[in-house]
């Protein structure tokens, strides 16, 4: 863009709009009550859609598939964390299980 003003401005209404509904969560949940069922089905919605964002940024890359050292360290991470380790070590060990196997040439 040629106009850092515009860039400027687009940033602001973003920051603006991002602030405005991470307010209008707190306030508005003291003027609605919803029921146990949305609730329940808000919070599976979630894990839904958390578990199609790492299937898909573990699966793909780009137009293509990502291989297997990719979704391998996914898996690693994902048992860890399934069996409550430590964050750091969730991270380090995916991290390390795809650096080993593409060192041993797997894709």
């Amino acid at each position: 863009m040629d106009n850092p003003l515009l860039v400027l401005g687009a940033v602001l209404v973003l920051a603006a709009g991002t602030f405005a509904m991470r307010v209008a969560g707190p306030l508005m949940r003291s003027r609605f009550e919803l029921p146990d069922r949305v609730q329940q089905m808000l919070g599976t919605a979630a894990v839904v859609l958390l578990t199609a964002l790492v299937a898909t940024a573990a699966l793909t890359d780009g137009d293509g598939h990502a291989g297997i050292a990719r979704p391998a360290g996914v898996l690693v991470g994902g048992v860890l964390a399934w069996r409550r380790a430590p964050f750091v070590l969730v991270v380090v060990s995916a991290a390390v299980t795809a650096a080993g196997l593409r060192l041993l040439g797997v894709p």
